[in-house]
């Protein structure tokens, strides 16, 4: 493999990321492993807050039964133990998005080092670009589950009006209570945000530049739009696509790209959609409408609705065309 990606790394930089990055099998090497071994523990917890996140149902019946009979002690019972426990899994999940930020600026710090290119960054350590790639995998999942789920508000709002009722009546809601107002609040403005994850990740990546002035902002940013082209040209170019031994990979590269974009969008102060901008927008939004339309219509709401500079002047006008909702 290491050999293939040689042969199909000659020159990238000057034909805009014409290269095989594996996401499939990339296995670290002596350099990376004390940082792909920090950051494969955060991924193995992302693993199972998707499959929590996928069983997550509400108590959305519970909580209706219990607002139309406020006086009837047993059904407010109920409820208040059917949202308990629920409200424990959302607290997991905001903790969670601590430890992905964590893991993001570990990734940040080695792939935008000075030194090389971000090519030969993503060449080199090909196993924590597969990492990073996986982190934002993980976001755009996330993101898209818990807009579909509006039990999580739901649920999160009837703690904190019952929590706040208790306070008021005096009536100690300790047990089970493990969200004190402080963390409440945080985990409020979490879950108000459309895509939270990808908010943690766009603040993160954006918090990582503003304190590392040594590290010129380009670093990061050709690093995203490298990352973005790659995807790009392995799922357009046939010879690439056909080495994706799952058909999940597709989907997984088309996800990668789009957080790329996103990230990038947020960090540099021209963003993703200019004509300046190292990342073929109109190339990888045709990618994504080439696709079935069930399989990336979240990821093209995710540039519509989550880009920060898609609306600016300076967007052409054919690629605000390219991303309307048909």
């Amino acid at each position: 493999m290491g050999n293939l990606i040689k042969v199909l790394t000659r020159d990238i930089d000057n034909n805009g990321g014409n290269f095989f990055l594996d996401f499939e099998n990339a296995q670290p090497s002596q350099s990376e492993t004390a940082v792909w071994e920090e950051v494969n523990q955060v991924l193995t917890e992302a693993r199972l807050v998707l499959e929590d996140l996928q069983a997550y149902r509400g108590a959305g019946e519970e909580i209706r039964l219990a607002i139309q009979s406020p006086g009837v002690e047993g059904v407010q019972e109920k409820a208040w133990a059917a949202v308990v426990p629920l409200v424990g899994k959302l607290k997991t999940f905001y903790e969670f998005s601590q430890k992905l930020e964590s893991g993001l600026r570990l990734l940040l710090d080695v792939l935008s080092c000075s030194g090389s290119t971000p090519t030969q960054q993503l060449e080199q350590k090909q196993a924590l670009a597969r990492q990073f790639a996986h982190i934002l995998h993980f976001t755009l999942r996330f993101d898209e589950l818990k807009m579909t789920n509006p039990a999580i508000q739901n649920d999160f709002s009837y703690y904190r009006r019952t929590i706040s009722r208790m306070r008021i009546n005096n009536l100690s809601g300790d047990a089970g209570n493990e969200v004190n107002n402080e963390l409440a609040n945080r985990m409020s403005l979490f879950y108000a945000s459309a895509t939270p994850m990808l908010k943690t990740l766009s603040d993160a990546t954006s918090k990582f530049v503003s304190e590392n002035p040594d590290v010129p902002i380009e670093n990061t940013t050709d690093c995203l739009s490298t990352m973005a082209c790659v995807c790009k040209v392995m799922l357009e170019t046939p010879e690439y696509r056909s080495r994706f031994t799952s058909e999940e990979t597709v989907l997984f590269c088309l996800r990668v790209m789009v957080g790329v974009i996103i990230l990038y969008d947020h960090v540099h102060p021209a963003g993703a959609f200019v004509k300046t901008s190292n990342i073929d927008m109109k190339g990888c939004i045709r990618v994504l409408k080439e696709q079935p339309p069930s399989s990336v219509e979240g990821l093209l709401n995710a540039l519509r609705y989550t880009t920060k500079h898609l609306n600016d002047e300076a967007t052409s006008k054919q690629i605000k065309n390219m991303l309307q909702p048909n």
